[in-house]
């Protein structure tokens, strides 16, 4: 059922019955840890899990089609001591596989700021549509940080730095005749191009099912939203502050496509990453979190 917050509906945000403790290295002498499990249950039979990690100004991390926050390890590790992070499973996807909520912007949006503070948001690849959404219509985002990501994900012929429609489609047919193979296609996708290639293909293959595989008609509607979406006219009216962060090998989001994108919008950064492919922030983590660091320091 479709969900529409309102004040009836309640919101629900408690503690797991068991703690469990995240520890990073912070340097070779000091280790932090962080009490952060938690997740949010909003509206009729749904249940989004939500990981909140760390202390300081909120940071909410959407992470790309068929995997879930765990992804984000690589910014975790470097983020946490300095904010606290809101890592979504989206629906159909990680601890989330069983929530019931379409995989669609204004449902899943809405599920996400009932649960969260104001927050910068930051999406990658697909998850990019849902905080772009987010900044475009809700108050409570504060800035935007897009990775390998942009307002449309498809070609047309006012927009070419982007990805032929064949490839949605393809994808979309191979899913239901090969499903581990397909999301093994996809991860490689992920990371051609890459200078880190082979390492971040086996950071991806690990993460993929780490917490169970994704739902079969959640990664249909994910590839539906990157096919169908086209947010390029809420940039212009984009009143909070976004960085656009693109791999320079990205071989789905073209580094000149988050340009043009970022050139819509009146208080954008652009920054590309040398070397980078579609997930740059597992083989250039140092430089992506410097940037985030930097991007949202300057944030109103």
């Amino acid at each position: 059922m479709p969900i529409h917050p309102s004040a009836n509906r309640q919101t629900a945000i408690g503690e797991k019955a068991t703690t469990i403790w995240y520890f990073w290295t912070v340097s070779q002498h000091q280790r932090i840890s962080i009490n952060a499990y938690r997740h949010a249950t909003i509206g009729d039979n749904a249940h989004m899990h939500i990981d909140v990690i760390g202390h300081g100004p909120a940071l909410v991390l959407l992470h790309g089609w068929a995997l879930h926050g765990g992804v984000f390890a690589p910014l975790v590790e470097r983020l946490a001591p300095h904010y606290q992070l809101h890592l979504v499973d989206l629906p159909g996807h990680g601890f989330s596989r069983d929530d019931s909520t379409p995989l669609a912007l204004p449902y899943v949006v809405a599920e996400i700021a009932a649960a969260t503070p104001p927050a910068v948001w930051l999406g990658w690849s697909l998850g990019g549509l849902f905080a772009l959404h987010a900044a475009a219509t809700l108050p409570q985002v504060r800035g935007l940080a897009m990775i390998a990501a942009t307002p449309r994900f498809m070609r047309g012929s006012d927009w070419p730095d982007a990805v032929q429609r064949e490839v949605f489609v393809q994808f979309g047919t191979e899913l239901s005749r090969d499903y581990r193979g397909t999301l093994e296609r996809f991860l490689a996708l992920d990371t051609l191009g890459s200078a880190h290639a082979r390492s971040e293909l086996r950071s991806l293959r690990e993460t993929l099912t780490a917490r169970g595989e994704p739902a079969p008609e959640a990664l249909q509607q994910g590839l539906s939203l990157l096919e169908h979406t086209d947010l390029r006219r809420a940039l212009p009216q984009l009143a909070r502050p976004s960085l656009w962060i693109a791999g320079q090998r990205d071989r789905l989001v073209p580094a000149a496509g988050m340009h043009a994108a970022a050139a819509l919008s009146p208080h954008a950064q652009a920054l590309t990453i040398a070397g980078g492919g579609h997930a740059p922030f597992l083989g250039h983590a140092d430089q992506v979190s410097k940037a985030l660091q930097r991007f949202v320091a300057s944030v109103p």
